[in-house]
């Protein structure tokens, strides 16, 4: 379970004033539960996103994974309870390892182990049967450099990687916005079977709104730090990317209509 209790993260823009990219965002996800985080641009989901993989500290509130209290704790030590997805094929993999080399660091993660142990022939069968379920082919590219292979193929390693010890949670920040649009296809179908088969508690940031609406259990709607929008359950899978598309539409025109009015004002006391 990921609990996640009045949670602000604050920038201060240079010239500017401060602005709460995450503004006392309260909720809870049971486990095994898949979450799908949709937002306008600078809305603040990878900052959340963020905040319980480590990389962005909270100012203020709480994150707690399996019961543990991780609000302090490094990115390292999060690592135990957390697999992560970036955006870009190529973080999270080295490129001059092989799939198999790139694995085995996931495999070692937490033990007292090398490449020697972790390069075997039982860690190379498993590797393999994990490869095959998710994209069949694969399997057979266990001693390729890592780097050599197209995005779509990095991403799932990426995947095997991040989920090879199965983590309280999994985050997922647009691990298909790099990807052209059948590779995405793939890796996100991946996604949602290897997140099903294994019941992982799942967070998945992402610009598209078919995903959105067409994957997880839940849906939350981050706008300027907040989440303005949950849904679950039927009513989650009643949305449409249309329905989506017309949130974020009504979204932008109150933008604009705030940021009017702030003109109005301080031309009016200027």
């Amino acid at each position: 379970m990921l609990e996640v209790q009045d949670a602000t993260v604050a920038f201060s823009a240079p010239g500017g004033p401060q602005v709460r990219a995450v503004d006392g965002v309260t909720f809870t996800v049971p486990a095994g539960t898949f979450v799908v985080v949709i937002g306008t641009n600078g809305s603040g989901k990878s900052t959340l996103l963020g905040s319980v993989a480590g990389t962005v500290r909270l100012d203020s509130g709480q994150i707690r994974i399996a019961g543990h209290d991780i609000t302090r704790w490094s990115e390292n030590r999060r690592a135990r309870f957390v697999g992560r997805v970036f955006q870009d094929p190529r973080a999270g993999t080295a490129s001059s390892l092989t799939v198999l080399e790139n694995i085995a660091v996931a495999a070692c993660r937490g033990r007292p182990a090398g490449l020697a142990w972790a390069t075997g022939h039982r860690l190379r069968t498993e590797a393999a049967e994990r490869l095959s379920l998710i994209q069949p082919g694969l399997e057979r590219r266990l001693d390729q450099p890592i780097g050599s292979m197209s995005g779509g193929q990095r991403q799932v390693v990426s995947l095997v990687m991040a989920t090879w010890h199965r983590p309280d949670v999994l985050l997922l920040d647009e691990h298909t916005a790099a990807l052209d649009p059948a590779a995405a296809d793939r890796v996100v179908q991946a996604t949602a079977r290897l997140v099903r088969e294994q019941k992982l508690t799942s967070l998945m940031v992402t610009h598209s709104l078919e995903q959105a609406a067409g994957l997880g259990d839940r849906l939350l709607l981050v706008h300027r730090g907040r989440i303005v929008l949950d849904v679950e359950g039927a009513a989650k899978r009643r949305l449409s990317a249309e329905d989506l598309a017309s949130r974020f539409d009504r979204l932008r025109r109150g933008d604009q209509l705030d940021d009017a009015a702030a003109r109005t004002l301080r031309d009016l006391y200027v």
